[in-house]
């Protein structure tokens, strides 16, 4: 690969601090996630939190993807809008948001929306609140193997979960829900092996649940486990980072090959004092989670220190201070890309070296039409 792949010809045209999103590794990342999978598309659910644009979501129904994961109601409607053929809202839905889940089911009849849930409480709401729309909510319950997170744990109470939603008359029970994202062993190996032992009791009374109801499906992980979950070929699997990919993936998960896909473009705005160079990325620009030196790697830069972020300045230690001038662009790489794009309102196209286009971070919106 080109060591300067991801100098833009025209910056110029480039605001900064913002996302440049590269077309080619993009497509790439796409269709290494479908060979994955043996172009078994209908084994992947890529969850659309990551990249929250309808652009892409038409790149991923390209590649024959249709069936996809979501945390909110605005990254659902998104991805009907598009033609999704299934979206799963992998949260369970409170207040408000239920009715606004049972409305993009009138909205969009073509698409079949489907939640998660893991108490009979929460069964009971949505069951009375279909029924006075008159329609079936599809349903899947949600497993806690492990991350205590949210889910709930593999034994009776889950029997009885399943019982109770297929005894409801305007709920549609689809299957188990399996996120064990706390898994993330650098080595595949260690890391497989916790993931298959996390799913033994799962899996065991999920083949209870099959006996009888046959068409029951498992949805299980994310990028973490991708390639854990893909050997098993009755799972269905949720990768959502890969398609953009990060830093921080890049270091965990070393035998996913994806490539770079968005990178945040920043400029240096001041040389306040010898050794010191500032630029406009504040914390407002990348996600600030992790700590200082866990944040974002300059691809276009050695021999550094990010020292500090506030809202709209990156304070960074040089040590060849005298080559920097003011209105210099730096490349970064997220260490954490999904919560980097929802701080951003568009990203610029790259392609051939040159921004082409903008395409709308729309679903970073908490609401759109419903």
């Amino acid at each position: 690969m080109n060591e300067r792949w991801f100098e833009i010809t025209n910056v110029n045209t480039v605001d900064s601090p913002s996302i440049a999103l590269y077309k080619q590794h993009l497509l790439f990342n796409i269709g290494h996630m479908v060979s994955l999978v043996d172009g078994q598309t209908d084994r992947l659910m890529p969850h659309i939190k990551t990249n929250k644009m309808p652009e892409v979501m038409k790149m991923l129904l390209a590649s024959n993807i249709s069936n996809f994961k979501a945390s909110t109601i605005s990254e659902a409607e998104i991805a009907a809008e598009v033609g999704a053929k299934s979206v799963l809202i992998a949260h369970q839905l409170v207040g408000p948001k239920v009715n606004r889940f049972l409305d993009l089911s009138l909205h969009f009849p073509n698409a079949r929306f489907s939640t998660i849930l893991d108490s009979i409480e929460t069964a009971k709401i949505l069951n009375e609140e279909a029924t006075k729309k008159g329609i079936s909510a599809h349903v899947y319950i949600d497993v806690n193997n492990g991350m205590n997170r949210s889910g709930i744990e593999a034994g009776q109470d889950l029997l009885e979960l399943a019982a109770f939603i297929s005894a409801c008359a305007s709920l549609h029970f689809m299957g188990l829900h399996v996120y064990d994202g706390h898994l993330r062993d650098v080595d595949f190996n260690r890391r497989n092996q916790k993931i298959e032992t996390g799913l033994e009791e799962v899996s065991h009374y999920f083949e209870t649940m099959k006996q009888e109801n046959p068409k029951l499906k498992m949805i299980c992980g994310g990028t973490p486990s991708f390639t854990s979950h893909l050997l098993d070929k009755s799972r269905i699997t949720s990768p959502g980072t890969c398609v953009l990919w990060d830093l921080g993936y890049s270091e965990k998960l070393q035998e996913q090959e994806f490539k770079y896909a968005a990178l945040v473009v920043t400029r240096i705005i001041s040389k306040p004092t010898e050794g010191i160079i500032t630029v406009d990325m504040g914390h407002k620009s990348v996600a600030p989670e992790n700590p200082i030196d866990k944040r974002i790697k300059f691809l276009n830069l050695s021999d550094y220190q990010l020292l500090s972020q506030s809202e709209e300045h990156g304070v960074i230690k040089v040590s060849d201070w005298d080559q920097f001038q003011i209105g210099d662009v730096l490349y970064g790489v997220p260490y954490h890309i999904c919560p980097t794009i929802n701080l951003h309102d568009e990203v610029s196209v790259i392609d051939g070296g040159q921004k082409v286009d903008s395409w709308e971070i729309s679903a970073r919106k908490r609401k759109l039409q419903f």
